[in-house]
């Protein structure tokens, strides 16, 4: 469970949010000057009782038709004054939010793919959703009553002493007792609602994953576990939202308790006071009513307590996720000093580069390797060899744990990201597309495309037939994650973003794997036009690949083993020989 207090996760958020502190010290005031104005009715009410209506003399009607107009002028001036600090404060959170949520998303977006696939993914949008929905619903309905009332208490108390010091003390310690409670339970509340939260992001993740698996689950027949898996985790939200919602409740009702049982020691220590101890009928009546309006804000307190406990907690979990450190950053972010690449095809150095998972040995040890410009390499190796993770490390979606990568002379984590990501193209194994067109996803790669363009790079590409045999051509919608395409053509959309990109260095993870023979045939045609002139780094899963390469890299458990020509390789003796074997057995080859 989070440690880290309410208090310094709110001073944070602050921090992180400068629109919600902004003009913080005018919203202050106001709701200051409309709680001062509620206090002239019991000064209003003292006044007329102890001069007019208790006194000897008769009862001066226009100074009691005056002491009522004054106090209804401060009520009405009280009611505009807090109208407008509640405004302020609701334009002030909303601001300040949406600047949050738009902190958190980007940072989320900016942590390592590593961290982001430990993570289940609906708890991560949870972070950007439920939770800073939650300090939404609190600021908008218990803040301002919570800022009104601190307010409040402070003035009330300071009137309260001008009456009657004793009382004011007796008010004093049994509010400071209360409090002492409040305080007491909310830590216990504290945690119940830190759980809360922690099972709504469960829930949300157990939900999330089992949409993006329907087809998985349907293909098993194990909808009923992925059922039971969902409700499990709804009703473990429903229980600790149960057992958080008793406490609360039980904190509700303690506050008209505590409502009643100040009133009745106030009256009962004004009458033994009375008029022998300095205490008039007037003040005893007007010190009623400060108390009425000492209790409100406690009671409000204990109402929104429940609210600030669920905002408390969502506040806690986005801080956490902006505290997350970011192991893979551009160093423009860092110190502003960030280098871009040269231009021409890049060369690749990795010199006793060492990788592993944070839980796990090493995946990759001593790698030590030169990829000269314009050289076209394919990688090899059994599945766990580390094929993928030196595709990874090159393109910095991972960063090594020891030893150091350059392109051509700049050290990796020098590059600009944008430079990086300009003149680096990757092509993963799994080409993902986004909910739109097809004109859309290849213009993600670079978006002042025109149609002309993509329509002339699906041309080069040699799948403009393709692209014409499609329902609306460029303008077809690929479905979510490409689901209205099979995983040949999206594979293909994929290609083409590559493509349309024009990078120095382009990696590809098998990028032919998913696709008919025929198919492959014509990509491979357009894969060799793609990569003329270029540096290339090709995963090849099959080893026609590798047989068309300049050179092959071989892995084997996280190690290179051979290197050099596909010819030369495969008359020696050793791991490619045999891996070249089986798959021309498999093939026919």
């Amino acid at each position: 469970m989070n440690s880290r207090s309410a208090v310094t996760a709110i001073r944070r958020a602050l921090y992180e949010a400068p629109a919600m502190r902004r003009g913080l010290g005018t919203t202050l005031l106001l709701a200051v000057v409309g709680t001062a104005g509620h206090l002239i009715v019991p000064i209003a009410i003292r006044e007329v009782l102890d001069r007019e209506v208790l006194s000897a003399g008769d009862i001066d009607v226009q100074a009691v038709a005056v002491a009522g107009a004054v106090a209804v002028l401060g009520l009405l001036g009280a009611m505009l004054a807090n109208r407008i600090s509640q405004f302020r404060l609701a334009v002030a959170a909303s601001r300040g939010l949406a600047e949050l949520r738009v902190k958190v998303f980007r940072h989320i977006h900016d942590l390592s793919v590593l961290h982001v696939q430990a993570e289940r993914r609906g708890v991560l949008v949870s972070r950007v959703t439920s939770d800073i929905e939650a300090i939404s619903q609190f600021l908008e309905w218990g803040g301002v009553g919570m800022l009104v009332g601190s307010a409040q208490v402070g003035l009330v108390l300071g009137l309260m002493a001008v009456y009657d010091w004793r009382l004011t003390l007796l008010v004093l310690a049994a509010g400071l007792l209360y409090l002492g409670l409040l305080l007491s339970f909310q830590r216990i509340l504290s945690r119940a609602y830190d759980r809360v939260r922690v099972r709504v992001g469960e829930s949300l993740g157990a939900m999330s994953e089992t949409i993006a698996g329907l087809p998985t689950i349907r293909a098993y027949g194990a909808e009923d576990r992925s059922r039971t898996k969902v409700d499990t985790a709804l009703d473990a939200q429903f229980r600790t939202e149960f057992r958080t919602g008793a406490l609360g409740a039980v904190m509700f009702s303690s506050g008209e308790l505590f409502a009643a049982s100040v009133t009745a020691l106030v009256v009962a220590a004004g009458v033994l006071i009375g008029p022998a101890g300095g205490l008039t009928a007037g003040q005893l009546v007007a010190f009623l009513f400060l108390v009425t309006l000492f209790i409100e804000p406690v009671q409000l307190l204990v109402e929104v307590l429940d609210q600030a406990q669920t905002a408390a907690a969502g506040v806690r979990r986005v801080v956490d996720v902006l505290d997350t450190p970011l192991e893979i950053a551009d160093p423009d972010r860092i110190s502003g000093r960030g280098r871009e690449l040269p231009a021409g095809p890049l060369a690749v150095r990795f010199t006793g580069v060492r990788f592993r998972y944070p839980t796990g040995p090493d995946v990759l040890s001593d790698l030590d390797v030169s990829i000269a410009p314009g050289e076209r390499i394919a990688v090899v190796g059994e599945t766990g060899s580390g094929k993928s993770t030196f595709v990874k490390l090159l393109t910095r979606l991972l960063d090594p744990v020891e030893g150091t990568i350059t392109l051509s002379g700049i050290p990796l984590e020098q590059a600009r990201f944008a430079s990086l990501r300009r003149r680096v193209a990757f092509v993963p194994q799994d080409g993902f597309l986004f909910d739109t067109t097809l004109d859309d996803n290849v213009r993600y790669g670079v978006p002042e495309a025109d149609r002309e363009e993509i329509a002339r790079a699906f041309d080069e590409l040699g799948l403009d037939a393709w692209v014409a045999g499609l329902p609306d051509g460029l303008d077809t919608r690929v479905g979510e994650r490409g689901s209205r395409l099979s995983a040949g053509e999206r594979q293909l959309v994929a290609l083409v973003r590559a493509w349309i990109v024009a990078p120095d260095l382009l990696v590809l993870d098998e990028a032919t794997s998913a696709v008919d023979p025929a198919l492959e045939v014509r990509l491979r045609q357009a894969i060799e036009r793609l990569t003329a002139g270029r540096t290339s780094v090709t995963v090849a899963h099959r080893l026609s690949t590798a047989e068309a390469a300049d050179r092959v890299l071989v892995f084997d458990a996280g190690r290179l083993v051979q290197e050099g020509p596909h010819a030369a390789l495969v008359a020696t003796p050793g791991v490619y020989r045999a891996l070249h074997a089986d798959w021309a057995s498999v093939t026919g080859r």
